[in-house]
């Protein structure tokens, strides 16, 4: 199964048209979205093309191929404008024999890891900042963020057959690695 994983988008209409065409033309069977969706938070500047309400209507129009967690900056007031749920803290993906455990970061995150070894996987947003790292008790995985990088590049992940692929929206390739 082919998945595209994103995170962090803040609000931006503008970056959230240009990551539901990617997903359109990756051909993924679903696009997992790793929090923080539609607010920009405190801390961070405005987002280019920030319109929540528009990343709303489109990300409802998606809904059925959606699978979201909770970001810090997601409240009870945005499950409200939104047709599909946000309010898990994590879900547990198995991909290849592994397990996967995708939260948001701001809880379990690479400092702080939850319960998982033997080379299962965290897949975290959060930190803006994308990766693949081996830890050697555990595989850490992030996207980066569509939005608001803090690292200069606008990503997002695509995995499939046991590969994951961090990807600069221009589709240049940031980061691989291979959990077969």
């Amino acid at each position: 199964m082919k998945l595209m994983i994103a995170s962090d988008l803040h609000g931006s209409y503008h970056y959230a048209k240009k990551m539901a065409a990617l997903y359109e033309r990756t051909g993924a069977a679903r696009l997992v979205l790793l929090g923080d969706l539609l607010y920009h938070g405190p801390r961070n500047d405005l987002p280019e093309g920030y319109a929540p309400m528009d990343v709303a209507a489109l990300l409802n129009e998606m809904k059925h191929e959606l699978l979201c967690v909770r970001g810090n900056c997601d409240a009870d007031v945005d499950q409200m404008v939104l047709q599909f749920p946000i309010t898990a803290e994590s879900v547990i993906l198995y991909l290849k024999g592994r397990m996967v455990f995708a939260t948001h970061g701001d809880v379990f995150h690479a400092d702080h890891p939850p319960l998982i070894g033997g080379k299962d996987v965290l897949l975290h947003g959060h930190t803006h900042i994308s990766a693949a790292v081996d830890t050697g008790r555990y595989i850490y995985l992030n996207p980066g963020s569509i939005a608001l990088p803090k690292d200069g590049h606008h990503s997002y992940m695509l995995y499939e057959n046991g590969v994951f692929q961090v990807r600069e929206l221009s589709g240049e390739m940031l980061q691989e690695w291979n959990i077969a």
